[in-house]
C-alpha cells in the first residue's frame, strides 16, 4: 500500500511540475528556425514578427538560420527538437506541402511531426505577362499559348512557382515551358526582356516592373482583389476556376508540443498581426496579414498537402537537386 501510495504521490508531483511549467511558459529564450539564409523571404517575416513575439511573451526570441537542403536541414531541426515550446519553425509552403510530394524519402511528415501553431502571412501571387506580348487577359494567354506553343513559356525560381505554374495549366489547358532561374530578380528581367512569356510570382518582386509598365498583370490568385493593387481581377473574375492560392508563412512546433503553448504563442501572433503598425509594415512588404488559429493552420496543411501530391504527380514534375 505504501508502495502505491509513493507511486500516486511522485505521479500527482510530476503531473503538478508539467502543468505549472505550461502556465510559467515561457521562462527562457525562444528560438525559430529558419530554412534560408538572412535577408530571404522568410527570414525576413521572422525578424518581423519576432522582436513583437518577444514583448508579448516577455522573453528573447532568437532566429536561427538553417539554409540547405531544399528547406529540409531546418525542419528536421526542429522536428528532433524537445516538444516544450522553446524551439519553432518558420515554415513555409514550399516546404511543408510541396516537398512532400516531391521528394518520396522525406525524412519528416509534416501532419505526424509537426504542430502548427498559427500562419502569420500570406503572399498572393499574380499572373504577369510580358509588356509586349499579344494579351491584355487571362482568356487571350490561355488561347495564345495554344496556338503559339513554341512561345510559350513560363519563368520561375524553383519547385514552389514550378507547381503553381502546372496548376494553372491543370485548371485552364494552357501549356507553357517552365524555365527555372536562380532568383526572382533573374525571372522578372527574363519576363521584362521577353526571355518569358508569363510568370506566376510573390507580388513583393513583380511591384516595381508592374508600376514603370514593363510587365502587365492579368490576375491575382487571392480569392479577393489585393488593396495595393484594386484593378487586377482575381483568377475567378478572370474565368480560372480553383485557383484561389497564396504562398504563407507560419509558425510551427514539434509534435507532443503542450496544446496550452501552442495556444499562448498562436494568441499572440493573432494579436500582434492585427496591430495597425504591423499591417502597415506587411503592406508596404507586399504581404497580406493571417493571424490563424492552430485548427485553422493544420486544416490548411492537410488541404494542400494533397492537393501537391496530385498536381505534383499529373505533371510528372521531379525534384530539383
Amino acid at each position: 500500500m505504501m508502495g502505491l501510495r509513493f507511486v500516486s504521490l511522485l505521479a500527482s508531483i510530476l503531473v503538478c511540475g508539467v502543468a505549472q511549467a505550461q502556465d510559467n511558459y515561457p521562462t527562457r529564450p525562444i528560438r525559430i528556425v529558419v530554412g534560408n539564409a538572412a535577408g530571404g523571404g522568410t527570414d525576413t517575416i521572422a525578424r518581423l514578427i519576432g522582436p513583437k513575439l518577444s514583448e508579448k511573451l516577455g522573453q528573447p526570441v532568437i532566429i536561427e538560420n538553417k539554409p540547405g537542403g531544399n528547406n529540409i536541414i531546418a525542419v528536421q531541426t526542429v522536428t528532433k527538437a524537445p516538444a516544450d515550446g522553446y524551439t519553432l519553425l518558420a515554415g513555409t509552403m514550399g516546404m511543408l506541402t510541396i516537398n512532400p510530394a516531391l521528394y518520396p524519402n522525406l525524412p519528416y511528415d509534416t501532419l505526424r511531426d509537426l504542430v502548427p501553431v498559427s500562419i502569420i502571412c500570406s503572399y498572393p501571387m499574380v499572373l504577369a505577362v510580358n509588356a509586349n506580348a499579344p494579351v491584355k487577359n487571362v482568356p487571350e494567354l490561355i488561347a495564345y499559348t495554344k496556338a503559339n506553343p513554341d512561345k510559350a513559356n513560363a519563368g520561375g525560381t524553383g519547385s514552389v512557382y514550378q507547381v503553381t505554374t502546372k496548376l494553372f495549366e491543370m485548371r485552364t489547358g494552357a501549356k507553357a515551358l517552365f524555365v527555372t532561374y536562380r532568383s526572382h530578380n533573374d525571372s522578372m528581367i527574363g519576363l521584362m526582356r521577353g526571355d518569358t512569356l508569363m510568370a506566376l510570382v510573390d507580388m513583393a518582386p513583380a511591384a516595381g516592373p508592374l508600376k514603370d509598365g514593363r510587365i502587365r498583370a492579368l490576375a491575382v490568385t487571392t480569392d479577393k482583389r489585393v488593396p495595393s493593387w484594386p484593378d487586377v481581377p482575381t483568377m475567378a473574375e478572370a474565368g480560372v476556376k480553383d485557383m484561389d492560392l497564396e504562398l504563407w508563412a507560419g509558425l510551427l512546433a514539434p509534435a507532443g508540443t503542450p496544446p496550452a503553448i501552442v495556444k499562448k504563442i498562436q494568441d499572440a501572433v493573432m494579436e500582434i498581426v492585427r496591430t495597425d503598425e504591423m499591417r502597415e509594415k506587411m503592406k508596404n512588404l507586399e504581404i497580406l496579414p493571417v493571424g490563424s488559429t492552430s485548427s485553422e493552420y493544420k486544416a490548411r496543411l492537410t488541404k494542400e498537402t494533397g492537393m501537391w501530391a496530385e498536381v505534383v504527380k499529373a505533371g510528372g514534375i521531379k525534384a530539383e537537386q
